[in-house]
């Protein structure tokens, strides 16, 4: 049986930084970056990646909808 692994897709130059998505994951992946995209605003990115199950929690919560979710088959 082959296991499921999440992965995600952030749209860094529309991200405003909100950091919604990190408060809503419930695996601790997502962090916000230090550096700012050309808008000015941090973005969030997968500090865990390994954690990443592709429950869509960020994907739902994003206002922008800048976050893509993918299942992987491992």
């Amino acid at each position: 049986m082959a296991k499921i692994k999440g992965a995600i897709v952030v749209d860094t130059a529309r991200c405003k930084g909100c950091d919604i998505c990190v408060t809503s994951c419930p695996f601790d992946v997502l962090r916000m970056s230090r550096e700012v995209n050309e808008k000015g605003y941090t973005y969030s990115y997968m500090l865990n990646p390994d954690n990443c199950t592709g429950c869509a929690s960020c994907g739902l919560v994003c206002p922008d909808g800048c976050i893509k979710v993918y299942k992987l088959k491992v």
